[in-house]
């Protein structure tokens, strides 16, 4: 892939070079084509809708958007594969609210899928959360300038402007993805029901490595997509797909790599040499009594 100039890979669901005539009322109307929950891109605000779906970044295409990986709902299907056997019968509920022991929401799962008998009555479900990436720096503007004249400016460089963005894949385990694990996936857990986690492989390679188990033994299944170039547009595929231990994975996920304690006694001690070094501030009340 190219070096680009400009972070924009996908926006309103069609690369930005797409002169089609349906990528066109796509962005005229700020419409979504990956099953959103309304035909219109509701991203950041509904009404001023940031329809990029993903990003450049080392040559690589990143989903920012977590509704993105609902192309096709291949998502859907091999969520399914793990939770349920292959003669189910099963159906998708998205955006779930999850209660814990006192009645207060512990979160949204983002799809449930249900799997049911003849009489319509469910038997077995599992959670499928998707993480898309965080965003460091400012994408709008470059969104914003592009759209004012797509034609003329989808060759647009980008590079020298501040704030480029770029993915946060720190902020997106330790502020997004850990926590979903440690207030929904406990409680899916403690059901011993199976949680599947949709993410980019660009983000899965950034997490420590997991301990991976056999399929049948798995609490979680990681599966992990990337977005390929194919007939005029990108398309979502699995590349992997890892199966690990709950409480394994939530360990390696939230525990923090140890530095050297040398080091950290060394800024406490920089830190104490420096309040020895500087005289307290005091002030003088005149006639205190």
């Amino acid at each position: 892939m190219k070096t680009h100039l400009q972070p924009l890979a996908e926006v309103f669901g069609h690369l930005i070079t797409d002169r089609s005539s349906s990528a066109n009322r796509y962005r005229r109307t700020r419409l979504c084509p990956f099953n959103n929950k309304v035909p219109n891109c509701t991203k950041d605000k509904a009404k001023n809708p940031l329809g990029v779906c993903s990003i450049f970044h080392d040559n690589h295409v990143v989903i920012t958007c977590p509704i993105r990986f609902r192309q096709d709902w291949i998502i859907a299907n091999h969520a399914a594969e793990f939770f349920f056997a292959p003669e189910a019968t099963w159906s998708s509920l998205t955006e779930v609210r999850l209660n814990d022991a006192s009645g207060k929401s512990a979160g949204n799962i983002d799809v449930m899928l249900v799997a049911y008998d003849q009489r319509g009555t469910i038997y077995d479900f599992g959670a499928l959360e998707v993480q898309a990436v965080y965003i460091s720096g400012n994408v709008r503007d470059p969104f914003e300038h592009y759209m004012k004249h797509p034609k003329a400016n989808q060759s647009m460089d980008w590079s020298n402007q501040p704030n480029y963005p770029r993915p946060d894949y720190l902020s997106s385990s330790r502020k997004r993805l850990a926590p979903q694990l440690l207030f929904k996936g406990g409680i899916l857990n403690s059901w011993n029901k199976r949680i599947a986690v949709a993410l980019n492989k660009s983000f899965f390679d950034t997490l420590p490595p997991l301990r991976h188990t056999k399929k049948d033994l798995a609490d979680i299944a990681w599966m992990i997509y990337d977005v390929k170039p194919g007939a005029g547009k990108f398309q979502l595929e699995r590349v992997d797909t890892v199966y690990t231990k709950f409480g394994a994975a939530l360990d390696q996920i939230t525990r923090s790599t140890p530095g050297h304690m040398q080091d950290f006694v060394k800024l406490l001690q920089d830190r104490l040499d420096e309040k020895h070094q500087t005289p307290p501030r005091t002030q003088t009340i005149e006639k205190p009594f």
